[in-house]
């Protein structure tokens, strides 16, 4: 299967932090043959392939199979669900879009209409807990019949080519997933673990586990993250832009990356004629910052997709940027395995 139909089916599933399990019955379903597979107790699922050679080093490679979205807390007696975020989800990503609950049913995210707020408030987007979920239901009694408090949904979203991009929810990081997958099917040159982490989303919890689990010598983190190549915005303040490669980071809110790692990601995508490209801002934060961590701690570092618009329904990422950073991704798992 070509990588771009992986990437778009895992786009169409739904799986936000904590019900991740169709993304992880997709990947168990395309695993090679010759795989060792185990989910643990947390819903991570950790993969050994066998590669040609034994490896000198334990290179683990990661990416997380869930979404951001949103937990159902309370059923008003008009049949409107209020919710909480699963993720960072800035408000203004919320109000007026449709969703999929966990049982198949859609609904919109609902505000007060903009003529009976005050006007002071009117110049501020709504929090999250003034918004509601309409499922069309006329009464709490109705609506309980459909969903209960605890219940998740999704940004319900096409996936959609356009003039060599690719729109859709969930990209973050069902990219790197898509990416993992494609690896994982190769016969690669060294021992490789493969690892798919639940709940980074709402604090890396997953990775936490996995890599205590696989305690390896080197990790690759495989995400995306924000391309703010728009109009106004220059300078380093783009942090990265569309069509020019992976991005390797040198540092962001949750972790100090090994200079050594990260000059050796850069030479060796010289090296190899790869485009590639550093994050200029030091911002965000993903699994690596409970991956590096764990045990005694993990060299790691993270290559990222560039993806424009995250943690909403509208994910933008470039098709050209895909086969550079799998380039890369292998030609730093087999550096780091042959020790």
């Amino acid at each position: 299967m070509e990588l771009l139909e992986q990437i778009e089916q895992l786009s169409l599933l739904n799986g936000p932090s904590g019900n991740e399990g169709a993304v992880r019955d997709y990947i168990l379903h395309r695993l090679p043959r010759g795989a060792e597979a185990h989910v643990d107790p947390l819903g991570n699922l950790i993969v050994t392939r066998k590669g040609k050679n034994k490896a000198a080093k334990k290179v683990m490679l990661e990416a997380h199979m869930d979404e951001v979205g949103m937990i159902i807390t309370h059923l008003e007696t008009n049949g409107l669900l209020r919710f909480a975020p699963l993720g960072g989800i800035s408000p203004e990503s919320l109000c007026g879009k449709r969703v999929r609950l966990e049982n198949g049913d859609t609904g919109v995210i609902g505000a007060v209409p903009c003529h009976l707020i005050p006007e002071e408030a009117r110049r501020h987007y709504p929090k999250a807990e003034d918004l509601f979920l309409d499922i069309g239901a006329s009464s709490r009694e109705e609506a309980l019949l459909r969903v209960q408090p605890g219940d998740t949904a999704v940004f319900l979203s096409d996936f959609v080519r356009f003039g060599g991009k690719i729109k859709g929810k969930a990209l973050d990081d069902r990219v790197g997933c898509a990416l993992l997958l494609t690896m994982m099917q190769e016969e690669p040159l060294y021992d490789l673990t493969f690892v798919f982490t639940v709940q980074e989303e709402v604090g890396l919890r997953g990775a936490e586990a996995a890599a205590f689990t696989v305690a390896p010598d080197y990790a690759l983190v495989v995400e995306t993250t924000t391309a703010s190549d728009l109009a106004g915005v220059e300078g380093e303040k783009r942090v990265c832009e569309l069509g020019k490669g992976p991005v390797v980071s040198f540092m962001d809110r949750a972790t100090i990356y090994p200079s050594a790692l990260y000059r050796m990601a850069m030479t060796k995508a010289k090296q190899e004629g790869i485009p590639a490209q550093t994050k200029t801002a030091v911002a965000g934060g993903n699994d690596s910052g409970a991956v590096h961590k764990s045990r005694g701690g993990v060299q790691t570092l993270a290559v990222s997709l560039p993806c424009r618009y995250l943690h909403s329904p509208a994910c933008v990422i470039e098709e050209s940027d895909l086969q550079p950073t799998l380039r890369l991704l292998r030609a730093l798992a087999e550096e780091l395995a042959h020790g």
